[in-house]
């Protein structure tokens, strides 16, 4: 491989991963703005979240594109090969966490209703949801592999934190029609926000099998 042809393919293993970096900072802007709308019961913003899922898609496939026309032309192999196979992987774990953003947009959009009360650990739970996939991005970024095994020891605390706020609605369920509707979509909305936090640990696993080409447990889908 002549020098310009090895700058170009260095530049364009760098560009990948800088969209990769762009769709992660997309993704967890569209959890914010879902959580946003629903706590806010804010119907025209939960429409956006919605809408804007097309994006998302557009820049799976966009990446998806780049990695397998690396592939093919370059034939990578050690790091540059990991480089390639993080960002198909990433990306598809980062794409799920915006189709979770729009089912919550969705439950924004469709909760009927003022929103329930005592229900404070639906956004904690958000907040460890969103904070989980910025540091696995950043960690992407940085390749900071001690930041990739924090995401991953917070996912505990996602898991504590679901089942508290499982509980908490499931409690409300019964009383009446209504409260028994909302805690039921409330309920699916904490498991979106679990899922993402699944997501989040798959990246952060990503990231340290990047760096150290070594695989973690197994990864969650």
């Amino acid at each position: 491989m002549s020098r310009i042809t090895r700058q170009a393919y260095i530049e364009d293993l760098a560009e990948l991963q800088q969209r990769v970096i762009l769709m992660g900072t997309a993704a967890a802007d569209a959890v914010k703005k879902s959580m946003e709308a629903l706590l806010g019961q804010d119907k025209a913003l939960a429409e956006r979240v919605m809408k804007n899922d097309d994006v998302l898609d557009d820049m799976i496939v966009d990446i998806e594109d780049r990695c397998i026309l690396l592939i093919a032309k370059q034939q990578p192999i050690a790091h540059d090969l990991r480089v390639i196979a993080t960002g198909f992987k990433i990306s598809t774990d980062l794409e799920r966490i915006g189709d979770h953003a729009f089912d919550i947009a969705k439950t924004a959009k469709n909760i009927e209703g003022g929103m329930l009360k005592g229900i404070a650990d639906t956004p904690k739970l958000a907040d460890c949801a969103v904070d989980m996939v910025e540091m696995a991005v950043e960690a992407y970024r940085t390749a900071d592999i001690r930041l990739a095994e924090q995401v991953c020891t917070a996912d505990d605390k996602m898991d504590a934190l679901f089942g508290q706020t499982f509980q908490e609605l499931s409690q409300l369920m019964g009383r009446e029609a209504m409260l028994t509707k909302q805690a039921t979509q409330l309920i699916f909305v904490a498991r979106f926000l679990e899922r993402i936090g699944d997501h989040a640990t798959n990246i952060a696993e990503w990231v340290i099998y990047l760096e150290t080409a070594e695989r973690m447990r197994k990864i969650k889908k």
